[in-house]
């Protein structure tokens, strides 16, 4: 009898135990169920996330590639070859929007081509413009901004060589490129190319590229196009991040560079959208990936593995949710800053505050500048 009463709590202990595990499997269950509609509902052909994988293993093999030592090795700025390497494969499968392999091939070599030359401009420009203040290097990215508006002038490839071009400024900017690194650059290029193509090849006709819908637009005035005032917003607004930073520094400038970049479309309209949506997203995927900072050390895998999924999310939700998109990325950036040693909850939340000046300054130049620009309808909108 004794011993009945010593086993009793034992028992109710595993059966305590083996209901709490049932209750978490039922959650966990749920959630993936859950998970699963919400996917179908914003992609209901699974395209979308074929290319958000496809965008996640070409960063993957190209940073794998440029970390091995053999092809590193002898080169100026070798230990950025990887950095590199996973931004141009990375952002030119997400310009990249082609429906066969073959132009969709042609379109990544270009794409990753195009980030070389924006990486290069900024090493040939760093020197002249270093004495012009102390964020006097940071100038070069008002051109590569330009390009990012104007350059859409020329459809989707022009779109995306004008990112492309923009986007090796930046990855250049903060890796901090010197003339002695335009080697290690013409071979992130290599890889970053072979990395994009061979994934999208394997990918087939399981993609298809969303088309976008005719819609109100902005014309321009005094012989300028819609494009080229876009791109001289966001050149506008670039100049004057960049004379706030070396005034008054920022923690991050960069961020805010891009924000008022991608945020300047050809219609006040549309950009004041796109600067409400950035935000909003920004708002939520910043505090989400401060969230994730004390697992950030004992569980990198995890952590990868997140920033993974962010990404599947982002090329899901880019063409129609850009807040989402938005978001995801902002998760993405801060988890991956973490989990390669960046601890700083004041440098990893500035994404948020930089994110807003970007975005009001981009919508501020748009405002000003918009008696350049008359109603005009039957142009796609803004594709990024």
């Amino acid at each position: 009898m004794d011993d009945d009463k010593q086993l009793a709590p034992a028992k109710r202990s595993r059966l305590k135990h083996e209901a709490g595990s049932r209750a978490a499997r039922r959650s966990v269950i749920g959630f993936l169920t859950w998970l699963a509609g919400w996917l179908d509902r914003i992609d209901p052909g699974t395209h979308r996330r074929i290319k958000g994988l496809r965008l996640v293993t070409a960063y993957g093999i190209a940073a794998m590639l440029g970390a091995l030592p053999e092809i590193g090795h002898g080169l100026g700025g070798g230990a950025s070859l990887s950095v590199m390497a996973g931004g141009f494969a990375l952002w030119a499968s997400v310009s990249e929007g082609r429906s066969t392999r073959a132009e969709s091939s042609r379109d990544l070599l270009l794409l990753c081509a195009a980030a070389a030359l924006g990486a290069a401009v900024f090493i040939l420009l760093r020197p002249v413009l270093t004495g012009v203040g102390q964020a006097g290097s940071e100038l070069s990215l008002a051109t590569g901004a330009f390009l990012v508006g104007y350059l859409k002038l020329f459809g989707i490839l022009g779109a995306g060589i004008g990112s492309q071009i923009f986007i090796g400024q930046l990855l250049a900017y903060g890796a901090g490129l010197t003339f002695a690194d335009l080697g290690m650059v013409g071979v992130a290029a290599a890889i970053a190319t072979l990395a994009a193509v061979v994934p999208r090849v394997l990918s087939g006709p399981a993609e298809r590229p969303p088309v976008a819908a005719a819609t109100a637009s902005i014309g321009g005035r005094a012989g300028l196009s819609p494009e080229f005032v876009a791109g001289l917003q966001a050149a506008i607004s670039t100049l004057v991040i960049v004379a706030l930073n070396d005034m008054i520094g920022l923690a991050e400038s960069a961020w805010a560079i891009t924000a008022c970049a991608y945020v300047v479309t050809s219609s006040p309209t549309g950009t004041i959208e796109r600067v409400r949506r950035r935000i909003m997203g920004t708002a939520v995927g910043v505090p989400l990936g401060l969230l994730c900072l004390p697992i950030a050390v004992d569980a990198p895998l995890l952590i990868w593995a997140a920033a993974a999924v962010a990404m599947i999310i982002y090329a899901m939700a880019l063409p129609d949710r850009y807040d989402i998109a938005c978001g995801a990325y902002a998760f993405t950036l801060v988890v991956t800053l973490a989990v390669t040693g960046e601890h700083s909850i004041w440098l990893l939340a500035a994404r948020a505050w930089e994110t807003l000046l970007g975005g009001l300054l981009g919508l501020a130049a748009a405002m000003l500048l918009a008696p350049l620009q008359t109603a005009r309808r039957g142009r796609p909108p803004d594709g990024r």
